[in-house]
Order: C-alpha cells, then structure tokens, then sequence
C-alpha cells in the first residue's frame, strides 16, 4: 500500500514533509502499536498510508478491502451491497459503505482533453416508477425515472451525467464542456437533439421510429450498449438504485468500460491511487464546537 501511494517514499498528509519516522513498539512496551505507524519530523503528527484515502478511519481490515475492490473492478455487471456483506463476512451496513468508498475512488476528475472523433450521444431513464395512468411498463419519457445523459467515443472513453432533465440547452452545454469541436456527433432523431449540430464538425442521426439503426457507419450502437450494461447493473444486480446515490454507479459503470484495456490487478492499484484525498461520510461531520 505505501510503494502504491508512495514511490518515493511516505511523505505526510498532514503537512506534505518528506521527514518521516517509522515508529515500531519497544520490546519491553505492552501497547503494541499499530502497523505501519509513521511520525513527521516536521509537524510531530503520527499517520499511516491510510489517513487521507478512502480508507481512512474505517475498523474493516486492509485486506478486506483490496479483496472488494478487486470484485468491484471486473465486474461488467457490477457486485451488489449483498455479495460484498456475504463475501467479505461483514454486516450488510458495512459492506454497502464500503462499495460506496470504492466507486467515489473511481470518479474520474473532469478529463484534460475533450472527447473526440465519433461520439455518440444519448440519454436513457432509470429507476424509479412510471407516471400515474402510464402503465407499469411505461419506458423512457413521460416517466418518473431519472435521466442519464452519455457520450461516449467510438473505441474510446464514456462519461455520463445524471441530469434533472434533458433539454436542449443542457445537452448543448454539456457537449461543449467535453466534446471537442472537432469531433462528429452521432445521435437519434429525437427533436431535443438538434441544437448538438451547430459548432461540430459533423453531425448524423439515426432514425429510431422508422426501424432505422445503421446507416453508412451512422449508428449509436456504442452508446446502447453502454446503457445496456447499465441497466443490466441497476435492475439485475443491484434490484434498485436510489436517485441520491446514482452518479456513484453510473461512475463505477464508467470507470470499468474506461479501463476495459486494463488486466484486473491493474484496475486495482488505479482505485488505491486516485483513493488518496477522497473521503467519504456516511453522514457529514459535526461542525466543530466552540
């Protein structure tokens, strides 16, 4: 775990020193100590490779962990709250905050470069219930599930947004924070889609109600079956997922087609690295008194 966080040796969270001493109980000492403890020479404080990660503060052995992000990275259809709990031997509670940890380490942060090339563009709707007088198999608009917008690269990357609702103009807006100009933009023939046209250097639809899903290389196949493996996830593995915690699925859903290229250990020291400086609350921490 430090050679993965550390390549050049520990250095502290707490003040950034790379003065550290490796702290180990004296023979004679009743109080063990714990593993792995470090001191920084500059500002005295004591830590360990875990303070500042995901790990942080949690009684769940490290082992425990590594083992449950490695089921979690593999998985095409995700691992749900009820495996990891059966899995790993610990309580249900725990093993769902633990998942948690785990997918808010793979949130990619915003990408340095725009996607580009051929980008397909759709959204789908998931979870929730239909709308009144709809019918219990109402699907997609004009229900009350929530919206997923994706983009995704042709042999390339995907990022996906959860959105209050799809319009136009927030579809227009998210384009142009993460598609380059210079890419060609491949969508249904769904009205609310026009507006993506203007400022690319290319834009194709795909008429879906006329039976019509391939044209010339105009498709939107990628996107499809990105949402597939999704849904896959949301209603056969997991059974549900609530709309407060649905970007942290969506991410882990994202970061495993991102790493597809990847072998699976190397998915797992990816997690451990961008855990560093990402903590997450099963509620938020009291304000500090006065």
């Amino acid at each position: 775990m430090e050679q993965f966080r550390w390549s050049d040796g520990p250095e502290c969270p707490h003040c950034g020193s790379d003065a550290v001493a490796r702290l180990t109980p004296k023979p004679t000492s009743k109080r063990p100590g714990r593993k792995g403890l470090l001191k920084s020479r500059a500002c005295r404080k004591q830590f360990t490779v875990t303070v500042g990660t995901i790990f942080e503060d949690s009684h769940i052995p490290l082992h425990k962990w590594l083992l449950a992000i490695h089921l979690l990275c593999p998985s095409k259809k995700g691992f749900s709250a009820h495996e990891l709990h059966r899995t790993l031997g610990v309580t249900y509670k725990s093993a769902w905050f633990l998942a948690h940890r785990i997918r808010y380490a793979m949130t990619q942060p915003p990408l340095s470069d725009r996607l580009d090339g051929v980008v397909e563009a759709d959204e789908t709707y998931v979870g929730g219930k239909s709308r009144k007088g709809t019918g219990p198999h109402k699907r997609g608009r004009g229900t009350l599930k929530t919206p997923v917008v994706s983009f995704v690269e042709r042999n390339g990357r995907v990022q996906s947004f959860v959105v209050e609702r799809v319009t136009g103009k927030n579809l227009r807006q998210m384009l142009r924070e993460h598609v380059a100009q210079t890419a060609v933009i491949m969508s249904d023939g769904y009205q609310l889609h026009n507006p993506m046209k203007d400022g690319y250097a290319g834009f194709e639809t795909v008429n879906h109600s006329a039976g019509e899903y391939a044209r010339n290389g105009a498709h939107i196949n990628t996107v499809e079956v990105h949402f597939a493996l999704i849904k896959q996830a949301a209603y056969r593995t997991h059974n549900h997922w609530s709309k407060p915690h649905l970007h942290r699925y969506l991410a882990e859903r994202d970061f495993v087609w991102n790493t597809r290229a990847l072998s699976d250990g190397r998915r797992t020291v990816l997690v451990i690295q961008d855990g560093v400086g990402k903590r997450s609350f099963l509620r938020r921490p009291h304000a500090p008194l006065n």
